[in-house]
This record gives structure tokens, sequence and C-alpha cells, in this order.
């Protein structure tokens, strides 16, 4: 049970039709190599490099040619990636990409879950979860969708009581707030 709060795909707004092939590219590339856990972290890596404002603000600059732009996202990775990280760079800059880098991580990641039969869940919660009530999600999460789970909790005071999980395309929203909105709504109509 981690609680490592990573994005999942659906969270970061970006075109999943546009990262999907560059995900799938390198999933098929570490299932070949067998290294998952080595992709992930180097995607990991250059997707917050790419998302960084000043490294994008210094990738939105016009007279920035596109090998540029790869040079400088490689410099900025510096020994922690190789020649493949620095390869798939290159290519995501001259296709002008490199924008794709955190959803082409979150669509990576997704794909080893399903390979290897896992599935990230999200609690968010609106106080601190304890050990016990992280192990009945999880517990409840794997009996329900067959898979373990790989469960990250955040923090939102603004939930007021209960929990938001969010597990592959699974929503269970049983916060004070959506409770609220549901009495709402039916004390309108």
């Amino acid at each position: 049970m981690a609680d490592s709060k990573r994005p999942a795909a659906d969270d970061l707004g970006g075109d999943a039709s546009l990262a999907r092939p560059y995900a799938r590219a390198v999933f098929e590339l570490a299932k070949a190599e067998g290294g998952f856990q080595h992709w992930e972290d180097a995607l990991d890596l250059m997707a917050a490099v790419a998302a960084n404002e000043r490294m994008q603000a210094l990738l939105d600059d016009p007279r920035l040619t596109r090998a540029d732009a790869a040079d400088l996202m490689i410099r900025a990775c510096g020994d922690d990636i190789g020649q493949r990280e620095a390869n798939l760079l290159r290519m995501l800059a001259e296709n002008g990409r490199l924008d794709q880098l955190p959803m082409i991580a979150a669509l990576y990641r997704q794909l080893r879950d399903e390979a290897e039969g896992t599935v990230e869940a999200e609690v968010i919660s609106a106080m601190p979860l304890d050990d016990a009530q992280k192990a009945a999600i999880v517990d409840a999460l794997k009996k329900r969708l067959g898979r373990d789970v790989q469960l990250n909790c955040s923090v939102n005071e603004d939930l007021v009581g209960g929990a938001v999980i969010r597990a592959g395309d699974l929503v269970i929203d049983g916060s004070a707030v959506e409770r609220l909105r549901q009495l709402s709504s039916a004390l309108v109509h």
C-alpha cells in the first residue's frame, strides 16, 4: 500500500490519444527488456521535468528548435536517463509531444498495472486514513475488482467527511459533499 500521489491519466487533462502510442511503445520495449520499473522511473522523471513551470516556459520559447528542446530536456534529466530515454525525448520533441510526457507516464503505469494484474486506486478522504482503514479499502477493492490493488491516499479537507475512491473506471463518491448534493437535488425535484 503506497501513499505516493501520482496523477492518474484521468486527472491530467491531456490528450490520451496523442500519448497512447508512445506509452504503448515504451511499454512493449520495457516488456521485451523485463525493465518495467526502470522505464516507470525514467518516465516519471521526464514527466516531472516537462511539467516544471520554468521548463515549460523555456520549451514554449518560439526561438527554440525542436532539437534544442530535446537537448534541453536531456540535460535537465542528467545522468538519471540513458541513451534509450534520450532517444525517446528526441522523438517526442521532433513530433512536438514533450508536453505529453505526464500523460505518457500515466498511461504507461496503466498498461503495466494491467499486465501485472494490479489496479491503482486513489482514495481522497477528509481526514488521514489509518492502516486498518487502508487495509479494509484494499481488501474490498480486491474482492470487487479481482485484482491486486495499489493504494494512493490523499487528504482534501473540503470533503468535510467521507471519501472518494477511484480505481480504473470505478468511482465511489461517499463524501459528505456528494451526499449533500444528492439531498439538495432530491429536495428540488
